[in-house]
């Protein structure tokens, strides 16, 4: 791709630790029987619905947050509240449970490394690594064949040049923990990316081009230890203020185009050697080519609609992969509409309660704040058509 550099820069020092590889936190033994313990990393309702699977299943979960308050420690089984900086506390986690999973990407290289020794880490180290930056990222799709937007690593204020390749107007994303619109700015010409660098901190960066895209989709899949690979149909996605706001499932683009962007989840998985959930965000052109947005190894927004509209989740799917068991089928019994509920709006509760078809599920955050994800309602209807 234009201006992809060939050493993508990090956003920290990479520890690397002989006892950190995907083959040892990979291994392919038998499934972790009920009663086993689970450590998630994380403690936000992608924890806490895990969680609850988790528990369906028979499995304890152990939870470590720095957030004593998190939603995902109100059912889990035992807690761990400090620093992920905190090397003592991190190989006291590890020691009590037996794997090791995250709900969310921004753990520290390394508290990874010293998990990594006392538990098996799933969905991998590496799958890890990769999602955690954005330069990393795009420069492993691309090398493995996978289109992406146009873009350029941004580093520092002497290396803005190969940006000019991108064209303008762009979007300047930090490199590394951004989400739902945070870390990012609008360039509109050369001439504004200096201050733009600027404006997000003069941290690692990359340049996107913009793309005339159709719409956006994704695609969950989950892969075993043994190879063993299922995926969601795909799903149409709405934004708005860069948060997710709409999922319909399924997706109305044409066979032939779902099958695209279900190959590429599949080859995406395969190639990080993930064993867990996969979250593929993508682009649909107004040419029909699919293009890869972002990657996220873990459960996901986009994900939610399967909780009531199919026999097993994606929480109960990650689940299964996590702790070695069969995956399950990830057919749908219904169509959805699944619908974030941000800040105030889930104040609604009452209406969504009484809404036939409705299903409602909030997230139990003691704050309720512009922007912050409090629940979601899944609108239930027949299938309308057959998985293509």
């Amino acid at each position: 791709m234009p201006g992809a550099p060939s050493k993508p820069p990090t956003c920290r020092k990479r520890r690397r630790d002989a006892n950190v590889t995907t083959e040892t936190t990979q291994n392919t033994g038998s499934p972790l029987p009920p009663g086993s313990t689970i450590g998630i990393l994380g403690g936000g309702q992608l924890g806490q619905m895990a969680a609850l699977s988790a528990a369906a299943l028979g499995y304890r979960c152990h939870v470590y947050s720095p957030d004593a308050n998190a939603p995902a420690k109100e059912i889990a089984a035992a807690q761990t509240t400090a620093p992920y900086e905190d090397e003592e506390a991190a190989r006291a986690f590890a020691d009590a449970v037996d794997v090791v999973t995250f709900e969310f990407e921004n753990v520290p290289d390394e508290t990874l490394a010293i998990i990594a020794k006392g538990a098996p880490v799933r969905p991998g180290v590496h799958a890890l690594h990769v999602s955690q930056n954005r330069a990393l990222e795009k420069a492993f799709l691309n090398d493995n064949g996978i289109g992406t937007a146009p873009w350029a690593a941004i580093v520092t204020a002497d290396n803005l040049e190969p940006a000019a390749t991108i064209g303008f107007p762009a979007i300047l994303k930090t490199a590394c923990f951004g989400y739902d619109g945070k870390g990012q700015v609008r360039v509109d010409a050369m001439d504004d990316l200096a201050a733009a660098w600027v404006e997000i901190g003069e941290v690692p960066a990359v340049l996107e081009g913009f793309i005339d895209f159709e719409r956006e989709i994704s695609v969950i899949v989950a892969r075993a230890a043994g190879g063993d690979t299922r995926s969601y149909v795909p799903v149409d996605n709405v934004h708005r203020e860069h948060i997710l706001f709409t999922t319909t499932a399924p997706s109305t683009i044409d066979n032939e185009t779902a099958e695209a962007a279900r190959a590429i989840s599949h080859r995406i998985a395969a190639e990080l050697d993930l064993v867990g959930l996969l979250a593929v965000e993508m682009f649909v052109t107004r040419g029909g080519d699919v293009l890869v947005n972002e990657i996220a190894p873990r459960p996901h927004n986009s994900g939610h609609w399967t909780m009531d509209a199919c026999a097993v989740s994606q929480f109960e799917q990650f689940i299964r992969a996590v702790v070695g068991l069969p995956l399950g089928d990830p057919a749908r019994h219904s169509d959805a509409v699944m619908t974030n509920l941000i800040g105030d709006e889930a104040n609604q509760w009452q209406t969504f309660l009484n809404e036939d078809g409705a299903c409602l599920h909030l997230y139990g955050k003691a704050e309720s704040r512009p922007g912050r994800k409090m629940g979601h309602v899944n609108r239930l209807s027949p299938m309308v058509r057959t998985e293509p």
